[in-house]
C-alpha cells in the first residue's frame, strides 16, 4: 500500500513540475513537507520540559527549515540557486531524521508514533530527492 501511495506521489510531482504551478503551497513535496512539521509540533509537544530548549527546540527548527526552504527555492531565479534551497531542506530532512531517532531511542516516543513519523518523513525526503534532481537537471 505504501509503495502504491508513493509511486503516485511521484507521479504527481513530475506533473506539477512540468506544469506551471502558481505558488510554492502547489508543489506536493511541500504539502507533505509541511505536514511532516505539523507531526513534528505534535509530537515534541509531549517531550519533558527539561528538553524544551534543547531537543524540542532542534527538532521543531530542523522541521521548520523544510518546508521553508521549498519555498524560498521556489521563487528563486536559476535552476543552481533553486536547487541550492533545496538541497538546505534535504540537509535540514537528515537532521529530522537523527531527531526522531533520538526521541525514539530516549523513549519520547512509542514504536508506532515513530514508524508513521518515519514513514513520513522518508515519504518526504523522496520526494525532495526526486524534485531536486528534476530542478538540476540530474
Amino acid at each position: 500500500m505504501f509503495c502504491i501511495k508513493f509511486e503516485s506521489s511521484l507521479h504527481l510531482i513530475n506533473t506539477y513540475i512540468l506544469e506551471k504551478t502558481q505558488t510554492f503551497e502547489d508543489l506536493i513535496v511541500w504539502q507533505k513537507a509541511h505536514n511532516l512539521l505539523l507531526a513534528t509540533y505534535k509530537i515534541t509537544s509531549s517531550f519533558p520540559a527539561s528538553d524544551l530548549y534543547v531537543l524540542t527546540s532542534q527538532f521543531r527548527r530542523a522541521g521548520i527549515s523544510i518546508p521553508a526552504n521549498i519555498a524560498e527555492g521556489y521563487k528563486r531565479m536559476g535552476r543552481a540557486d533553486t536547487a541550492r534551497f533545496y538541497n538546505i531542506a534535504q540537509s535540514s530532512l537528515d537532521e529530522c531524521r537523527y531527531y526522531l531517532r533520538l526521541s525514539k531511542d530516549l523513549n519520547y516516543l512509542t514504536e508506532d508514533i515513530y514508524i508513521k513519523n518515519k514513514l513520513l518523513l522518508e515519504e518526504v525526503s523522496r520526494l525532495l530527492n526526486s524534485y531536486a534532481a528534476k530542478v538540476s537537471g540530474s
